[in-house]
C-alpha cells in the first residue's frame, strides 16, 4: 500500500475503497494556472458614490456571517456583468448603474474548491438599498472599511477597487484563512510606465 492511498486489493488484484492522494496547494507557484478551471463562477459588484460604498454582512453561504460587496454565482446563460447587476437587485433591492468591470480573483481552496470571481464597481444605485433575507446593507465610508470583518485578501485589493484600478488577483485560501496570493494591479494613470 502507497501512503495516502487507501482501500484494499480483491483477489483479482482490483483496489477497493481506492482515493487518489490529493496534492494540496501551498503556494502561488505549485498550481499550474494555465490549465486551472474554476468549479464555480462568481461575481462581486460594489457601489461606490458620495465617498461611500455600498458593503453587505453577508447572512448566509460562502462567507457568511462576514462583510463583503454583494454578488454571487452567475448562472447558466448570463454573462458576469448580467449576473452581478442580478445579485445586487436579489440582495439589496437595488438596481446599479453605470456598471465597470475592475478586476478578477482566482481562488483555490486548500480543500480543492476553485471559485473565479469578476468584480466590478458601480457609480450609483436606484432605490434604497434594503435588508433581504441574503443580507444586511452597510453603506460604509469609504475611510472606514471594516476589513477586519472581511476576507483576509480584501485589504490587499479593494483600495484598488475604490480607486479605480484594474487588478488581477490568484489566492489561496485553507477555509478562512490565505495561505499565498499574487496580485498584479495596473499602475495610476499618469504613473511613469503607466
Amino acid at each position: 500500500m502507497h501512503p495516502g492511498v487507501e482501500g484494499s486489493l480483491t483477489p483479482a488484484g482490483q483496489r477497493t475503497g481506492y482515493r487518489a492522494p490529493v496534492t494540496v496547494p501551498r503556494a502561488i507557484a505549485d498550481i499550474d494556472w494555465s490549465t486551472w478551471k474554476a468549479d464555480d463562477l462568481a461575481t462581486l459588484l460594489f457601489v461606490v458614490r458620495s465617498g461611500q460604498v455600498l458593503l453587505i454582512r453577508k447572512k448566509r453561504g460562502l462567507g457568511a456571517g462576514k462583510v463583503n460587496g454583494p454578488g454571487g454565482r452567475v448562472e447558466a446563460g448570463e454573462t458576469t456583468e448580467e449576473g452581478a447587476i442580478r445579485e445586487v437587485i436579489e440582495e439589496l433591492c437595488v438596481t446599479p448603474t453605470g456598471v465597470e468591470w475592475l478586476g478578477q480573483h482566482r481562488f483555490q481552496f486548500v480543500d480543492d474548491y476553485k471559485l473565479h470571481v469578476h468584480v466590478f464597481r458601480a457609480s450609483d444605485c436606484v432605490g434604497e438599498a434594503q435588508e433581504t433575507d441574503e443580507a444586511v446593507p452597510l453603506w460604509t465610508p469609504i475611510d472606514r472599511i471594516p476589513y477586519d470583518e472581511m476576507w483576509e485578501d480584501d485589504r490587499y485589493w479593494v483600495p484598488h477597487l475604490l480607486a479605480g484600478r484594474r487588478f488581477d488577483g490568484r489566492w489561496i485560501f485553507d477555509g478562512d484563512g490565505m495561505v499565498d496570493h499574487v496580485l498584479e494591479v495596473e499602475p495610476p494613470p499618469g504613473a511613469v510606465g503607466g
